[in-house]
């Protein structure tokens, strides 16, 4: 699978630890950043993340930063983009089962690197189960 990598300052150390085990389990990542510990806007990365997921389909994009809560924010405003704030595996299934997620967010200051690590993995591993949620995510997509 395809991701696209985004973070903010704050969410840069747990968003190398999550690319790194995307690498070693033979996704294809491309960070997008942030790159250094330098202070920086947490949209400018969202944006970056989000345009790339919907120009291709088929793709997820995963998003850190101090809360995750900017950065669902900021990629829920692209259409086609459905950013899911996670903070366990749960929450990971259920996001993409009903709600056909394709960005996970999470907080880097509030999770440490193993649940996160297991968060990601139920997320990749857990597919879209269609059925009643189809019409939810359309009206979602119709967007009122």
């Amino acid at each position: 699978m395809k991701v696209f990598a985004g973070s903010d300052h704050a969410g840069l150390p747990l968003k190398k630890k999550l690319v790194e085990l995307l690498t070693a389990w033979g996704h294809q990542v491309e960070d997008l950043g942030t790159h250094t510990e330098a202070s920086c806007d947490y949209p400018d990365f969202a944006h970056a993340v989000a345009r790339r997921v919907v120009a291709e389909p088929g793709t997820i994009g995963l998003l850190t930063c101090g809360s995750g809560i900017g950065m669902s924010i900021a990629a829920n405003r692209h259409p086609g983009i459905r950013a899911a704030l996670c903070h366990d595996p749960l929450e990971a299934r259920l996001c993409r089962e009903h709600n056909d997620a394709n960005v996970l967010v999470m907080g880097g200051r509030l999770l440490g690197e193993e649940m996160a690590a297991e968060i990601l993995r139920v997320f990749l591993a857990t597919s879209f189960s269609g059925g009643r949620h189809a019409p939810r995510i359309r009206k979602i997509e119709e967007r009122g």
